[in-house]
């Protein structure tokens, strides 16, 4: 009986649990369906009818994802976002991973040095002002470099990563080491091998960040050649008519808020694809990385 009642229990659990999940999964997708029906269903056609409009559009216009994807203001923002994120991504992952692993190797002379030094800026940042002033004085005002130097390395993806490196056997290195690797061969050919779900997990995370740049463009890059998607959607829904932003009569044949939903809908599509597809790399990463063995 106890047994039995034991088994109900875990029954009763999960299916707790499931429903939860369930109604936050609802709670995300709701939102982003109710964008993509606006940017594809006319707003007259909005007003005069009820909440079913937005469970199932009789009306579908793609009108203007055509009109987006074919502008050249649109297509010049996704341009510098790719370019921004991938290289970005790359300088990141390039000076991350060897510094974390070098952190990791308790033989590193004046370790405990170099991590105090990396500490202090995590904890004292040193502000919006010196940042620009250091920026500025390197002469990367309106390069991409600007938005993609400051934020090189993050502390707390470094530490992650750090923490993940230390929680590898020792043996494995020790092996390697006793059939002649030096430090650069045991990372490339012991440590990175075991390290996927880690890496693509900092990887996300400099993706997410630097895909959604945004401050730091409208900081740093005051060309509007060079500035990035999130830059041009801002301006997209600030602006009260699309045509404020853009030249006369460029979206003339859809509606402004079709334009703005189709805006969002699109900015948030490459992440919302992406992800799914290093879901579970993500989550071991994320636990093998925060709790150290």
């Amino acid at each position: 009986m106890r047994t039995m009642k034991k088994s109900w229990d875990d029954v009763l659990f999960q299916v707790l649990v499931n429903l939860f999940l369930v109604s936050i999964l609802v709670a995300m997708i709701l939102p982003l369906w109710r964008v993509f029906v606006m940017s594809v269903t006319p707003l007259n056609y909005i007003d005069t009818k009820t909440f079913g409009i937005w469970l199932n559009p009789a009306i579908w216009d793609f009108e203007p994802y055509k009109q987006l994807l074919s502008h050249p203001s649109f297509l010049r923002a996704t341009t510098n976002s790719a370019i921004i994120t991938l290289g970005g991504v790359t300088i990141n992952m390039l000076l991350t991973v060897p510094m974390a692993y070098a952190l990791s190797n308790r033989r590193l002379p004046g370790r405990k040095v170099v991590i105090t030094l990396v500490l202090i800026p995590f904890l004292f940042n040193a502000g919006m002002i010196p940042t620009y002033l250091v920026v500025s004085g390197f002469d990367l005002i309106d390069t991409y470099w600007a938005v993609i130097l400051p934020g090189a390395i993050n502390i707390t993806n470094l530490l992650i990563m750090k923490s993940f490196f230390e929680s590898l056997p020792d043996e494995l290195e020790e092996a390697a080491r006793l059939d002649g690797a030096n430090d650069l061969q045991v990372l490339a050919r012991v440590v990175l091998p075991l390290s996927k779900p880690i890496l693509l997990t900092i990887g996300l995370f400099y993706l997410v960040g630097h895909w959604n740049e945004f401050f730091n463009a409208i900081l740093y890059l005051n060309d509007a050649n060079l500035q990035p998607l999130p830059v041009l959607l801002r301006n997209i829904l600030l602006a009260s008519n699309i045509n404020e932003y853009v030249e006369s009569g460029a979206f003339s044949s859809a509606s402004v808020h079709a334009i703005k939903a189709a805006s969002v809908f699109l900015t948030m599509l490459p992440m919302v694809i992406i992800y799914p597809w290093i879901q579970g790399y993500f989550t071991k990463g994320t636990l093998l990385g925060g709790v150290k063995e």
